[in-house]
């Protein structure tokens, strides 16, 4: 699932145990185009604060303006549906796209451990489905796959959450602190290792968490999954290699190494003398980033992070870099 997603039931848990009123609101079908996916969320606070989205904003102004004139009273069911777009004049008032239509859940939340189970499970990157009774509003979490998707059939809705994208960044220099800040914006959790002191400073203030030691003893200990891309940017083989020998043979969707096609062919060639099977080197990416004639490490990040994101919407790419 997204963070933005996560960041939704975090607050809902937060004003939750402040003993405040919540209703959670679950995309669960979508027909047409529409400009949230099964399962966006978003909750409301008693007092009308919002967090969230499940539309381009006209369907959120709704649902605010459902609590102010009472369509939502505490002593409602526990859940009930709600379709907006029925009509194409219904959807072109609530701003839905090409007559999309979408349906929601509207759940009062309850006891809010489930929620604080789902974040640690998701926090130790598993992945968990939340199984929610539309008759009782009873709710239930049990392990789940990557494959897995959203179901609903009326009664029950099977919603699929699991861990955040990760970036594991090798180096802390410049071009690393424009990646993290983009990266941070895209939704990555952003790791950065790098054992020389020297380019510690000022991370302070950036959105990453550094992992300690050695390259390739961070990518062991992160415990790399197939939501992880690891990117090694030293320009220092000694530490970029170290990663990239324990990096390749993981699961990580995504691993690049900064250089042109000769130094990356060049890296190559070395992986393979310390033993690196054929398979795992043809994994590599490098040079790194979609070729947008980028110069400065802004560009170099916002093309990397580019290839990034395309590779794990199951982008094909097929363009060719320049040496």
């Amino acid at each position: 699932m997204d963070s933005v997603d996560l960041n939704v039931l975090r607050s809902v848990l937060e004003w939750r145990r402040a003993g405040q009123r919540v209703v959670l609101f679950t995309v669960v079908q979508t027909w047409g185009t529409a400009p949230r996916p099964p399962g966006a969320m978003l909750a409301l606070r008693e007092d009308g604060v919002v967090i969230g989205s499940v539309s381009g904003g006209c369907v959120e102004d709704d649902l605010i303006a459902r609590l102010h004139d009472g369509r939502i009273p505490a002593d409602g069911p526990p859940v009930q549906l709600i379709t907006y777009g029925v009509t194409r004049e219904e959807a072109a008032r609530f701003g839905l796209p090409c007559g999309g239509t979408l349906r929601l859940t509207e759940e009062r939340v309850g006891d809010p451990q489930w929620i604080s189970d789902l974040l640690e499970r998701c926090e130790a990157h598993e992945i968990v489905a939340r199984e929610l009774t539309i008759a009782t509003g009873s709710v239930s979490l049990v392990p789940a796959s990557k494959s897995d998707a959203l179901v609903f059939d009326g009664e029950t809705l099977r919603a699929i959450y699991g861990p955040r994208w990760r970036l594991l960044l090798i180096g802390a220099g410049q071009l690393s602190r424009y990646v993290a800040e983009m990266a941070r914006l895209l939704d990555f959790e952003v790791l950065i290792c790098d054992p020389r002191k020297e380019f510690v400073y000022g991370w302070e203030e950036q959105h990453g968490r550094f992992v300690t030691g050695m390259p390739d003893e961070a990518v062991l200990s992160i415990q790399t999954d197939e939501r992880t891309a690891i990117v090694a940017l030293t320009h220092d083989p000694r530490l970029d290699d170290m990663a990239l020998l324990t990096a390749l043979d993981s699961k990580a969707f995504y691993v690049g190494a900064l250089g042109s096609r000769v130094n990356s062919q060049k890296r190559r060639d070395n992986l393979a003398q310390l033993g690196l099977s054929a398979q795992a080197i043809e994994r590599l990416h490098g040079p790194i980033g979609l070729h947008i004639g980028s110069h400065t490490p802004a560009e170099i990040a916002l093309s990397l992070l580019a290839e990034i994101v395309a590779i794990k919407n199951g982008i094909e790419l097929r363009q060719k870099k320049p040496l």
